[in-house]
């Protein structure tokens, strides 16, 4: 089950996400802020308009009414006298409003029993519908809402009478948002797009680093060096990599040179002694002289070989691998060697056939010569080539795999040739599985019981 990767793998994803969450929280921070000032600012007007209406007109207030003969104010802002709560069931309370006007109240010297406060559908409530039809042209100059909230304050006197009053106030939550909404996505655009430029320019040259240092890692043929690029810590780690890969290059060049030279100094005297040995005239002496400098020159071909894997001098071609495969094998069974050709699938891919070559001779070489004979197969799975290696030998301790793969590593003791060797077989095998882009691994086989059956070696190259 494929997991969903909900954080970037790029430097440049990974800011640009940890900017704009940094800039989400700040933003929801200011949001919450703004919006409660925005309710506390709600609040104390509500409460203010509802104490002022329900403590009610001064005694000379009340004089100048009379004579102008007008006693109360237009609904629903007149007091309304009842002997029961005018809450109805489902509507919602306002306990902080509550807490304020009741305090108000009691500084003014108005005894209250109870204080209640709720809100109401203003669209239900016949009072608030006949004021908002009366008044509905002033309102719309005042207020941009189809219909203000309503809110009923109500007070119960110590003699058990309810007086409440209607007070109309503004939601304001989305004029609140909506600006911040606003805000945010200017923000953003600027923001973040401003540093995606930066960003960009500063991650191209380390792209080009990436792909120089693949590109190296790779064993392909590089030509020039990166030119430094980006900021200028970046263009020092880009000069710091060019004179550390021509170093590297330099010891390499150095290496292949000393090689040659030990090559051609070593086999110069070996070829004098195999010409020597032939005055002797021991049989068995004289043989077991041979196969001491056959077994010199066999271990010296290997260590060269091993040393030169990683510099090839041969491009990677186009190669039908089951006819490579189907070639090693015909060799082996020319010489009566007790090796299989099982399925096998046409797979074409770039390998440089004279390593691939030396690869699988070692891994055939390497069954037949501990477990007896040799089964091989070609699949392609996927993106992949797998070469399949079996034989029924004793397998290898699961603790010993991995040494196994290291130079000059044997299960013997002895480093005799017919018993196993240099030791350099399996390691030059997963050295030239290693240049190809690909994986050596080795499993024992068993059987239904658990016990070991044999030993597969299993080798990985990717197609394309």
């Amino acid at each position: 089950m494929t997991r969903l990767r909900l954080w970037p793998r790029s430097l440049q994803g990974q800011v640009l996400l940890a900017i704009a969450l940094a800039l989400l929280v700040a933003q929801t921070i200011s949001a919450i802020l703004l919006w409660r000032e925005q309710n506390h600012r709600r609040e104390v007007s509500m409460v203010s308009s509802a104490a002022f209406r329900l403590i009610g007109p001064s005694p000379e207030e009340r004089r100048h009414r009379r004579r102008d003969g007008d006693d109360r104010p237009p609904a629903p802002f007149r007091i309304e006298h009842s002997q029961a709560s005018l809450q109805r069931p489902g509507e919602r309370r306002l306990p902080r409003v509550e807490h304020e006007l009741a305090e108000v109240l009691n500084a003014q010297g108005v005894e209250t029993a109870e204080v209640l406060v709720f809100e109401r559908d203003p669209m239900r409530d016949g009072p608030s519908i006949e004021f908002w039809n009366r008044n509905r042209r002033k309102l719309q100059l005042v207020s941009k809402e189809p219909m203000p909230r309503l809110v009923i304050a109500s007070i119960r006197s110590p003699a058990g009478d309810w007086t409440s009053t209607r007070v109309f106030t503004e939601g304001g939550e989305f004029r609140v948002l909506a600006p911040l909404v606003g805000q945010t996505i200017v923000l953003y655009l600027i923001l973040v797009g401003t540093m995606a430029l930066i960003l960009r320019h500063m991650a191209r040259p380390l792209k080009a680093l990436t792909r120089r240092v693949d590109d190296f890692a790779g064993n392909r043929t590089l030509e020039g060096q990166l030119q430094p690029d980006g900021p200028e810590d970046i263009q020092g780690l880009i000069v710091a990599h060019n004179a550390m890969e021509a170093r590297i290059v330099a010891m390499l060049d150095e290496k292949d040179v000393m090689l040659g030279a030990i090559g051609h100094d070593l086999k110069t005297p070996l070829a004098a002694l195999r010409v020597r040995i032939e005055a002797v005239e021991d049989d068995a002496e004289r043989a077991r002289m041979a196969a001491t400098i056959e077994d010199i020159n066999r271990s010296l071909d290997d260590i060269l070989s091993l040393a030169r894997v990683g510099r090839p001098s041969d491009p990677l071609e186009p190669t039908e691998l089951s006819a490579l495969v189907a070639d090693v094998i015909g060799e082996f069974e020319d010489m009566g060697e007790p090796v299989e050709l099982g399925d096998t699938d046409r797979v074409a891919l770039p390998v440089r056939a004279t390593w691939m070559r030396r690869a699988l001779r070692n891994l055939v070489s390497n069954a037949m010569r501990y477990g007896e004979r040799a089964r091989i197969t070609l699949a392609r799975e996927g993106r992949e080539a797998v070469l399949r290696i079996e034989d029924d030998g004793p397998g290898i301790p699961e603790h010993e795999i991995t040494r196994m793969m290291e130079p000059f590593t044997r299960l013997e003791a002895s480093r005799n040739s017919g018993t196993g060797g240099t030791g350099l077989g399996l390691t030059l095998a997963r050295a030239i599985a290693d240049q190809h882009g690909g994986t050596l691994a080795l499993s024992n086989r068993r059987g239904a019981d658990g016990t070991i059956q044999g030993l597969t070696a299993v080798l990985r190259l990717p197609i394309g």
